[in-house]
């Protein structure tokens, strides 16, 4: 793929190139992948295995948190079902009707902790909500529960797409803390989805679905982890806009550090085709923060990096979708490379190689 000039500010200009590593993860005919094995969260244990953990989807949208571990020689991946690091256990995990369980996980090493955080999706009786998983070694997982917004003005009920900063950071208020993203999701998104198009069309671009960071004080969750679930603050940070991504923008990676500041790949949504059964496409693009206040955004792309045109991210159990989800940075092949985990279509996972130059 060719490399695209990225400007960063008046200052900086930042190249950026994309190769893609192809599909690394299909469903194996289990029951357990019947409907598809997607959006994977990556990390490397401590005892340097490279761990894949996608959402594996069963007969009737059932999810699961599934650990892999991961190899690529030569080009090729090669992976190993290593069974289930979450399924749906806990009451805001489950519920009567089809569709529910543990989904999309994205996994942050924090040094300052010392343990790794998992933020997925509880899709329980009350819909969608943020919950957070706690391991000290990267393979085995403690829950640790809901996250509760508090704060004032805090926008209460369904909501996705979290993912934490690998370090404290500033709030807008000052506070040293840990910081994740997430996105509140709009209840007319939730009805039906064509009926809301028009709906979410006529909105602000500030008031539909965005990624905002939410931000908990550091001192209490070194006194207490379960603290991890007390936001205190939380501001927006990226919403849609008219270039692309004109539906909904969501976190997709956990930030990494780069020179210019932390960096993360989003997906965004736009639709194509509003005739009969609405059509959306799903593509990727970076976004840069401040490095002490991430609510400061310092670049976004102008155009996705990433777009579906490969067979497998055209047709699946959704059309038209790469969802990135999990990012490794790859200093052996160079300090700016990252390889950056996606799900495709809804129904397998594929991998690109990203270089900043």
């Amino acid at each position: 793929m060719r490399a695209r000039r990225l400007p960063i500010s008046d200052s900086v200009r930042l190249d950026v190139h994309v190769e893609r590593l192809g599909t690394v993860l299909c469903p194996d005919g289990s029951p357990a992948e019947s409907e598809g094995v997607l959006n994977p969260a990556f990390t490397r244990a401590t005892d340097g295995r490279w761990l894949l953990y996608p959402r594996a989807v069963a007969q009737g949208n059932i999810s699961r948190i599934e650990r892999v571990a991961l190899r690529e020689a030569e080009g090729v991946f090669e992976s190993e079902r290593l069974g289930f690091a979450l399924e749906p256990e806990e009451a805001y995990e489950i519920r009567r009707q089809p569709g529910y369980g543990c989904e999309d996980p994205r996994i942050t090493f924090l040094p300052v902790l010392g343990e790794y955080l998992m933020a997925y999706t509880a899709f329980g009786p009350e819909g969608p909500r943020i919950a957070v998983a706690s391991s000290q070694d990267g393979f085995a997982w403690e829950r640790l529960g809901l996250v509760q917004f508090e704060h004032p003005g805090a926008t209460i009920g369904d909501d996705k797409d979290a993912a934490f900063f690998p370090a404290p950071v500033l709030s807008p208020d000052g506070v040293r803390s840990i910081a994740f993203y997430h996105r509140p999701m709009l209840h007319i998104s939730t009805v039906d989805g064509a009926a809301a198009i028009p709906l979410i069309q006529k909105l602000p671009f500030t008031d539909r679905e965005s990624i905002r960071i939410a931000y908990v004080p550091l001192d209490a969750v070194l006194e207490d982890r379960h603290e991890l679930l007390h936001v205190r603050e939380s501001v927006l940070v990226l919403p849609p806009n008219e270039r692309w991504g004109s539906l909904r923008v969501g976190a997709g990676t956990p930030p990494v550090r780069v020179a210019e500041g932390w960096m993360s790949l989003f997906h965004a949504v736009d639709l194509v085709d509003r005739r009969g059964t609405p059509r959306f496409r799903y593509c990727a693009g970076i976004v840069v923060h401040d490095v002490e206040r991430p609510h400061h955004v310092l670049y976004r792309s102008p155009e996705p990096v990433l777009s579906p045109t490969e067979r497998s991210e055209r047709r699946g159990t959704v059309d038209n979708v790469v969802f990135p989800t999990g990012i490794d940075p790859r200093p052996d092949l160079g300090e700016r490379t990252f390889d950056v985990y996606y799900g495709m279509a809804d129904y397998a996972c594929g991998a690109i190689r990203l270089t900043l130059l």
